[in-house]
């Protein structure tokens, strides 16, 4: 299977800070040498990244907000299509973070929740299909295209004090093996990155982060992992803690998945 050595032009959607910023900056550094768009809302940090590693001109910048309606974000895909024509790699890592106590059903936001949800998944979802049809088209060319989800180690096991984000990052999960079986043939090779507890901004609204910053894994450390994971061939990459989970709850089930899909098809076509 293609990796991201391969990648010529790859957008990184929520790449002003955290994880997105971090596996930009390693990705722009590979010895392939790809063109990054690192991909935000903040005008301000998007100028910070190109100002500060852009030298070369193979760091660019586009300003997006995931949180629009349909139509809007259709036209900036399309733009950025327009724009970009060799594109050929696309990383949602863009994502919000609420905390909930269903035993107070009272204080549940629920506009925060759908936003939350939109942010971690319906958006993704709506921008991965905007993004197909011009990444099916390398493809069936011959260039190998790649769409990279990251999900979350609690798509696998959900932390109740984050109850929907966890069930967001379990639908990106369950997304991310669909559209491996169904793109594979497309040459649109799909992988998923589960990262643990990160060194993240994430946390900042909830004002956990003091407490969890006792315990995440730093940022350079996660970085250091994704990357060298990223140029195998690994379909799924589990990183830290995260790695016990899968091998305990998940190991196994993409295989099944392909082999259901293919039982799928042969009985409807019988």
């Amino acid at each position: 299977m293609p990796n991201i050595n391969d990648v010529k032009c790859m957008l990184i959607i929520g790449s002003t800070s955290g994880l997105g910023r971090a596996l930009a900056l390693s990705i722009l550094d590979l010895p392939s040498k790809p063109t990054v768009i690192v991909c935000g809302r903040r005008q301000e940090r998007l100028d910070e990244l190109v100002s500060s590693h852009g030298a070369d001109g193979r760091l660019r910048a586009v300003k997006l907000d995931v949180n629009t309606d349909r139509q809007t974000l259709k036209a900036a895909i399309d733009d950025i299509i327009r724009t970009y024509p060799d594109l050929d790699a696309v990383m949602f890592s863009s994502g919000v973070q609420c905390g909930s106590d269903f035993s107070k059903p009272e204080t549940i936001d629920l506009d925060g929740f759908l936003t939350e949800i939109h942010t971690n998944y319906t958006s993704v979802l709506m921008m991965i299909t905007f993004f197909l049809p011009h990444l099916i088209s390398l493809g069936e060319s011959g260039l190998p295209t790649f769409l990279y989800t990251i999900s979350s180690g609690l798509a696998i096991m959900p932390s109740p004090s984050v109850a929907n984000y966890s069930a967001a990052k379990a639908a990106i999960h369950s997304l991310s093996m669909a559209l491996n079986v169904q793109l594979k043939e497309k040459n649109v090779h799909v992988v998923e990155i589960l990262p643990p507890l990160v060194e993240s901004e994430l946390h900042d609204g909830q004002g956990t982060t003091e407490k969890l910053s006792k315990v995440w894994m730093p940022l350079t450390e996660f970085t250091k992992l994704t990357m060298e994971q990223l140029i195998t061939d690994a379909a799924q990459i589990s990183i830290g803690m995260v790695a016990h989970l899968y091998q305990q709850h998940e190991a196994g089930r993409m295989e099944a998945t392909n082999k259901f899909f293919e039982f799928q098809k042969a009985q409807i076509n019988q």
